[in-house]
């Protein structure tokens, strides 16, 4: 008996070191120097699947062969990964997450914003400028693989490149968490979240019985990921005219339309940088996208409704959100809050809270955050996430914002009552 136990556990370790020693086999200058310095790395793509197809040198280049000439090695952008993957490149070459960059440089104070916060990667950089390489890379001719925000390796962490660990809902958690972006927070803790995570573990092979955030945002495994309304929830053309007023009113504070109502040079970057949908056909497009996935599992009347439900949140929050804007624009208007030198009629949402006053500090809290939260948290099925983090917290900044205009308004005009009753010289 104990004869036939060693020799089962002989026979696995000899298959084990054959194993090893094959994969070492392959072994280039690249691992033999890299077991010592980068240990994690040169594992993590032993076990990948790429280590089978490729090699150090084809995304590195093989131009670097000692330490004497580190500076020449190549580092991978989209491109390299567009060699092997064309199809997936292209669909996210033409989707939201290759345009992160863009979204960051868009906000009018991003150049003043602390270098570490930005260009060192420790804030809005730290998701935003993955892509982004150094400025000679940058002035090349093909700047496309240069420009983007976010590349491949945000999902397929490096040097693994795992489709199994992209697949996961926890690999979108990195960046769609927090303050305006609390997703995971969302999906986590409703229904879907919550039935996909205790079966992926209690039952793997009925784990799909509930959506992760690949299933509805990369439908079919489609690397575009866009939804209808976007980051920003904006849309035009807008049919509902009292939605279509308040709509208006956020623009103008978002700095794509003047005070009367024009489009201003920001409208292009809003294109460019695709935060809006634009056509009516763009928006059902989009929207069909999504609720096709959820016909698979729901019947059509029941999608219909919640979507339709889930729009009129969005609807609900420009209502108390619109409001706001005009108050503090209103202040802006009785030079009650003197605007900066350039600044425009309208208080600049994206300027974000680089403002000066607390009222415009609520208001881009009210923006970034419990707007946020109001609808996306009526999308992922996060009702308390939509009552009590978004739409109450919204209820309460348009009190106080009320409550400091009117307190400012007393001010100023007890300090115009005072200089018109102090006697002048003679």
């Amino acid at each position: 008996m104990f004869g036939n136990v060693f020799a089962v556990f002989a026979c696995c370790l000899i298959s084990l070191f054959t194993g090893y020693n094959t994969l070492w086999a392959k072994a280039t200058t690249c691992e033999e120097c890299h077991i010592k310095l980068t240990p994690g790395i040169i594992r993590d793509f032993a076990r990948s699947v790429m280590s089978a197809e490729i090699s150090c040198t084809d995304c590195h280049g093989i131009e670097h062969n000692s330490e004497k000439d580190i500076e020449k090695a190549q580092l991978p952008t989209i491109a390299t990964c567009e060699e092997c993957h064309p199809e997936q490149s292209g669909q996210y070459l033409s989707g939201k997450h290759a345009l992160g960059l863009m979204a960051l440089e868009a906000m009018p104070y991003t150049h003043m914003q602390p270098k570490a916060l930005i260009q060192g990667q420790k804030g809005c950089g730290g998701c935003h400028t993955l892509g982004l390489r150094d400025q000679k890379a940058r002035q090349t001719e093909d700047r496309r693989y240069y420009r983007y925000g976010m590349d491949c390796q945000s999902c397929h962490t490096r040097h693994a490149f795992s489709k199994k660990e992209a697949s996961e809902p926890e690999a979108c958690m990195t960046c769609h968490m927090g303050f305006d972006h609390a997703q995971w927070e969302m999906y986590s803790g409703a229904k879907h979240g919550v039935t996909y995570l205790i079966n992926r573990d209690i039952d793997p092979q009925n784990r799909n019985r509930a959506p992760k955030c690949q299933t509805c945002h990369m439908s079919g495994g489609n690397h575009r990921v866009f939804s209808a309304w976007g980051f920003l929830a904006v849309r035009l053309p807008e049919d509902d005219k009292q939605w279509l007023g308040y709509r208006t009113t956020i623009l103008k504070a978002l700095g794509v339309l003047d005070i009367q109502g024009q489009p201003t040079p920001r409208l292009e970057i809003v294109k460019t940088g695709k935060f809006a949908r634009l056509t009516k056909e763009e928006f059902q497009s989009e929207r069909e996208n999504f609720t096709n996935v959820c016909k698979q599992c729901h019947t059509p009347n029941f999608v219909n409704e919640n979507m339709k439900n889930a729009d009129l949140m969005v609807k609900e929050a420009d209502r108390i959100f619109s409001e706001a804007i005009e108050i503090v624009a209103g202040l802006y208007k009785d030079n009650i809050i003197i605007k900066k030198d350039g600044a425009a009629a309208y208080p600049d949402l994206l300027a974000f809270y680089d403002v000066d006053t607390k009222i415009e500090q609520i208001l881009y809290e009210m923006f970034m955050d419990h707007r946020m939260k109001t609808f996306q948290g009526a999308f992922h099925l996060n009702f308390d996430y939509s009552t009590w983090y978004g739409y109450a917290k919204m209820i309460k900044d348009l009190t106080e914002i009320k409550e400091l205009a009117g307190q400012m308004r007393a001010k100023k005009a007890k300090i115009q009552s005072e200089v018109k009753s102090f006697p002048g010289e003679d």
